[in-house]
């Protein structure tokens, strides 16, 4: 688990740049997923938050992929809401 936070670029299906907070990274369940958010979002109250599954290509490079499966969606959110508020956890 990573959770440091910084910023990255990820490149959206138009090739347009997107630019979001790394929030932390996450292995659950043999896949790793990656936590993101708005840049401005900390600063506002709740945080809304981005969970990709990362993914290797035909290629061997990382990909992020979005989750369909809502049931893996919301144990992956279970998941990361235990790490914030474990112990483990230093922001």
């Amino acid at each position: 688990m990573d959770n440091g936070t910084s910023i990255i670029e990820l490149i959206n299906a138009e090739g347009e740049s997107i630019f979001l907070d790394h929030q932390m990274t996450l292995t659950y369940k043999d896949n790793d997923y990656v936590i993101l958010s708005e840049p401005t979002q900390e600063d506002e109250g709740e945080l809304e938050i981005i969970i990709l599954r990362l993914e290797i290509d035909d290629d061997g490079n990382e990909v992020y992929v979005g989750i369909e499966d809502q049931d893996e969606l919301d144990e992956i959110f279970m998941a990361y809401d235990e790490i914030l508020n474990s112990d483990i956890y230093e922001q």
